[in-house]
């Protein structure tokens, strides 16, 4: 059965470092949309400290994890177990999104492989650490990461990435607020 933990053990990194997919849950303060996105690249995804995690923001079609960390902080993010033993592992706790104009965004960027369309990163304090049995998550292989996103991003130049932004990047479906004018230019560096 499940079981809380205190702080990230190294059996708890390895676990998360073999996964080679995420899933990162938000939903705003009243009403509006619940929002799952999966994640992929294993190389997004860093255990900062024992109870801190960060995964890069990389451009896509929504924006909600950002707006819903900023409404109220709250994020789930959970790892599963395909391969191996079952397993199912929870992170709870507050996020908050640090964009390229925060002066700790170079450092951070550091954790990460190197992938262009770098939105912002979500730091992740924990204060929920817990696992479950995952005794009906199916097996599944792993063949190897789509490459589409990076792709898709490697084409744009810094004003098609401005354009993106301003119009699909400023507010989540739920007209919540999300990147501010400013922190939708394009980083001039990968990740």
């Amino acid at each position: 059965m499940g079981k809380i933990y205190d702080s990230l053990s190294e059996r708890l990194r390895s676990f998360i470092a073999a996964q080679p997919v995420y899933f990162v849950g938000t939903a705003p303060n009243e009403g509006g949309h619940v929002n799952i996105s999966p994640k992929g690249y294993a190389d997004t995804f860093a255990v900062l400290g024992d109870t801190t995690v960060a995964y890069l923001d990389l451009d896509g079609s929504g924006v909600e994890t950002i707006a819903h960390i900023r409404d109220n902080g709250r994020i789930t993010i959970m790892f599963c177990a395909f391969t191996g033993p079952p397993n199912i592992l929870r992170l709870y706790g507050t996020g908050r999104v640090v964009t390229p104009l925060d002066p700790e965004f170079p450092d951070l960027l550091k954790h990460f492989g190197p992938h262009p369309g770098v939105r912002s990163v979500i730091v992740v304090e924990c204060d929920r650490i817990s696992d479950s049995c995952g005794f009906s998550v199916p097996f599944m292989t792993f063949d190897q990461d789509r490459t589409l996103l990076d792709e898709w991003a490697g084409r744009k130049d810094i004003q098609q990435k401005r354009a993106y932004r301003a119009k699909n990047n400023r507010e989540s479906i739920d007209g919540l607020p999300a990147l501010a004018p400013a922190e939708t230019d394009p980083v001039h560096q990968h990740s």
